[in-house]
């Protein structure tokens, strides 16, 4: 197994100060055949292992649901653009934890991100489903990473963050079939642009994005969709990306209390006029993401029922 070409790994070596490296394994394989996330191993280096994420345009860009368009090749090929920004000026003012960046390079149509290791920092675990105290873990991560960057401007970020927003997202729209929805879909995404409160959103802040520790703690990894917005967008999808429809629907009021009690402890001084606004923005977010989804991959699992009456409460309300 060998993907690595040579000018990378001699900068690998020259970055961790190790006198040789193996690829160990490919963790994952990138979206659309757009590179591999690959551990590799460190001869004589203060860490055994590093996370590399090796970017490389396709020459036949492949997607899984047919989406193989120039607006999505060059979607892709910002959101590498933006993550290394990301890694380069953002990360480090981030209470939340995730992974150090050890170094970042960009070679022609190939990026090279060099990762800390987070098996190796101690959150070695991945989970599918998860309990409470697992989901208040994330609602913590996500507090903490709102609370790091409010009312900074996304320089060289997305200028709104997530991946689903309606301005990145014209293709989907246009064959969306639920018609209220569609016409909609504009109020929708300026009540979330025209938020008071802005702050960095994490933009893919699913279940699978998050390490866990033995002890409950939790790491956040890939930041491809990072950029401007308001906190709740990473809430909404991250409880979709966890919950059931009747746990969304019965555990939607402690989900909130419980991630502004968080989200307050981080803040210098309580902040109740952040809180009410996005209180009211928490269903206009989960309308959002449905609007996408529904456009996207009309079967999809995550549209069911509770969806669909906090997205039509939300365009009554509009």
């Amino acid at each position: 197994m060998k993907h690595l070409p040579q000018h990378f790994k001699s900068i690998i070596l020259q970055k961790t100060g190790a006198s040789s490296l193996i690829e160990k394994e490919t963790i994952q394989e990138l979206w659309s055949g757009y590179g591999k996330i690959i551990r590799v191993g460190l001869e004589n280096a203060p860490v055994q292992n590093v996370v590399v994420k090796y970017v490389k345009w396709p020459k036949h860009k492949l997607h899984p649901r047919g989406w193989n368009s120039d607006i999505g090749h060059q979607r892709k090929v910002k959101s590498y653009q933006v993550e290394t920004t990301w890694y380069d000026q953002y990360s480090e003012k981030s209470a939340a934890r995730l992974p150090e960046c050890l170094a970042i390079e960009t070679h022609d149509k190939e990026v090279l991100m060099v990762l800390e290791d987070l098996d190796e920092a101690g959150f070695p675990l991945r989970k599918r489903t998860v309990e409470w105290t697992e989901i208040a873990a994330c609602l913590s991560w996500l507090a903490k990473f709102h609370a790091s960057y409010l009312g900074q401007k996304p320089k060289g970020l997305w200028k709104t963050g997530t991946y689903w927003h309606l301005e990145t997202r014209p293709q989907e729209l246009a064959i969306l079939a639920d018609h209220q929805l569609k016409e909609a879909a504009p109020l929708i995404a300026q009540q979330l642009n025209d938020a008071v409160y802005k702050t960095f959103v994490h933009g893919d802040a699913k279940l699978a994005n998050f390490c866990f520790s033995k002890n409950g703690k939790v790491a956040g990894v890939d930041f491809q969709y990072v950029g401007g917005g308001c906190g709740m967008k990473d809430v909404a999808y991250f409880i979709g990306s966890c919950l059931n429809e009747k746990d969304c629907e019965r555990l939607e009021p402690k989900i909130l209390d419980t991630y502004f009690t968080f989200l307050q402890k981080e803040l210098p001084e309580k902040n109740s006029a952040l809180e009410k606004e996005w209180r009211s923005l928490y269903r206009v977010a989960w309308a959002d993401f449905h609007r996408f989804l529904k456009g996207w991959s009309p079967g999809h699992w995550k549209l069911n029922s509770y969806s669909e009456r906090v997205t039509a409460a939300v365009i009554n309300n509009l």
